[in-house]
């Protein structure tokens, strides 16, 4: 009988334990809730042929899943077919291409779409497709050619181990590339060249002029690669080219500020054997803003460490200032390129680029129109032939990045534009009595008629000068079809904060169309 007893107190106790967790279940409600995630959601689903995603449900209130992929081309970790239930599955890819893959899942009430919803969706069962992206291997192919004297495309050069095809001095090859497998970063290295290292980003398919500057036997290497997922393929020629010595004349082709002030950059076509350099053949001469005339004492002349190309005037006793007329000239000596090409003289060639920075850079203005949409621009309500202008800010050409301005005067019309964000003016800060650099590049699609007046001035607001001169002046011989630079010096009445008002005309009976790109505001050095 006692043993019975205690039987029975086991059997209550069982009951009373039962009870208490059937009154807990139905207190825990379990929400049908979907989410899902792969391992590289965050890269757009991309993978290399031969790599793996992991996809995850971790969703609430499944009763069943079912994950499908394409059969022909991946298969799934621990499963014999192209379909699992599990809710982490592991999934190789074995062929280039794009594919979905499904999951079908069936919940056990009403589901909400996705872990930020509110409000559930009626219905049990949803289907999710999610793109997968395989990238094959990349894999490259660059074609070199050499550039007749007329400047059309000359014949390829050997690609091959040891061709050492030859090229003169200060020549020109073109070079372009062709890859698969989608590759972003493109790298030339070129020793022997100008430039040496070639990165090209914004159009890879484009053709390249590459100048072989100095004598010798030099390698050539392409790499194309892509960082996500990562591939990458380089072609490596071994005594590729061989430059040899050039007969023709060596040029001077450019001036330049090579340090702020100080020194002064001469870019010749050819390499400067150092041993010829003699700084008593050089002289420079400046015309300052006021009229005078300095001629300073030289320091050094010498060739650059890292570009044979580049002779360095120092000079000794007197600095060189942005509003200062610089002028350098060459009395014939010894000087002679690596190849042993004898330089001829020049006198008084300018210096024309300066060192200086775009303050605009620092600024809000979106001075490259890479950010900015038309209502940046508006209308200033003039009146008259002042609203007689079409514009957009378009992707079809660029001085730098992927957008400009594109602008078109209609005959006898006018434009007059701000800068502005949701009303307010969009302002820049400058300093008074300083002279300013602003300008602009342009690039002309069609002049129409020309003949009459046609202009753009960049005018500023408040402190207007409305006497300043034209920064664009379209004229019959103004370039067409290619980039060019303009600009006009500027003073403000007072520092402060100013804003664009970009104002032009064209007095003629025919559409004026051009785009511009790239706004500078450069503040100059002024001599005392």
């Amino acid at each position: 009988m006692k043993n019975i007893k205690y039987l029975k107190f086991i059997f209550i106790l069982s009951l009373l334990f039962v009870g208490c967790n059937d009154d807990e279940s139905i207190d825990l409600v379990e929400p049908s809730h979907r989410v899902i995630v792969t391992s590289e959601m965050n890269f757009e689903n991309t993978i290399n042929i031969g790599g793996h995603i992991d996809f995850g449900d971790i969703s609430q209130g499944v009763q069943s899943r079912i994950w499908t992929f394409p059969a022909d081309a991946s298969n799934i970790a621990g499963e014999t077919g192209n379909t699992s239930s599990k809710n982490l599955v592991k999934g190789f890819f074995t062929k280039a291409g794009v594919y979905d893959v499904t999951l079908n899942q069936v919940f056990k009430g009403n589901v909400y779409p996705n872990e930020d919803s509110t409000e559930p969706i009626q219905g049990r069962e949803l289907d999710t497709t999610i793109v997968v992206t395989v990238l094959g291997d990349v894999a490259s192919s660059i074609k070199i050619n050499y550039i007749n004297e007329d400047g059309t495309l000359g014949a390829p050069l050997n690609l091959s181990d040891n061709a050492e095809n030859e090229i003169t001095a200060s020549k020109y090859v073109r070079i372009s590339q062709s890859s698969a497998g989608t590759p972003t970063n493109f790298e030339w290295s070129m020793p022997g060249a100008k430039p040496s290292q070639t990165s090209i980003a914004d159009d890879p398919e484009a053709e390249t002029d590459v100048r072989y500057t100095k004598l010798g036997t030099w390698d050539l290497q392409f790499i194309a690669s892509r960082t996500r997922p990562t591939d990458s393929d380089t072609i490596y020629i071994k005594n590729f080219i061989k430059v040899i010595p050039s007969t023709e004349p060596v040029t001077l082709d450019r001036v330049f500020e090579y340090e702020a002030q100080t020194k002064i950059g001469l870019e010749f076509s050819r390499e400067i054997d150092p041993d010829t350099v003699n700084r008593n053949n050089f002289t420079v001469t400046i015309e300052t803003a006021g009229g005078a005339t300095i001629t300073p004492e030289i320091a050094n002349v010498m060739v650059d460490s890292s570009e044979g190309t580049i002779l360095i005037i120092e000079l000794a006793n007197e600095i060189m200032y942005n509003d200062d007329t610089v002028k350098v000239s060459y009395t014939p000596g010894a000087l002679t390129t690596l190849d042993a090409v004898a330089s001829d003289a020049f006198s008084d060639v300018i210096l024309t680029d300066f060192i200086k920075t775009n303050l605009f850079e620092d600024s809000a203005v979106d001075y490259s129109f890479e950010t900015t949409t038309e209502d940046n621009w508006p209308y200033l309500w003039w009146g008259g032939i002042w609203g007689e202008y079409d514009m957009n800010l378009s992707f079809d050409r660029a001085h730098s990045g992927d957008k400009s301005m594109y602008i078109e005067f209609r005959p006898d019309g006018g434009m007059i534009i701000g800068n502005a964000d949701a009303g307010s003016n969009i302002n820049f800060t400058v300093e008074s009595g300083v002279k300013y650099e602003m300008g602009v590049w342009v690039y002309i699609e069609d002049l129409g008629a020309v003949n009459g007046e046609a202009n753009v001035r960049m005018y500023w607001s408040p402190g207007t000068n409305w006497g300043i001169g034209d920064n664009i002046t379209f004229t019959p011989d103004s370039p067409v079809g290619e980039w060019f630079y303009s600009s006009a010096v500027v003073q403000f009445a007072a520092a402060g904060e100013i804003s664009y008002m970009i104002r032009g005309i064209n007095t003629n009976p025919e559409r004026l169309k051009f785009y511009m790109d790239d706004l500078t505001l450069f503040k100059l050095t002024s001599r005392p």
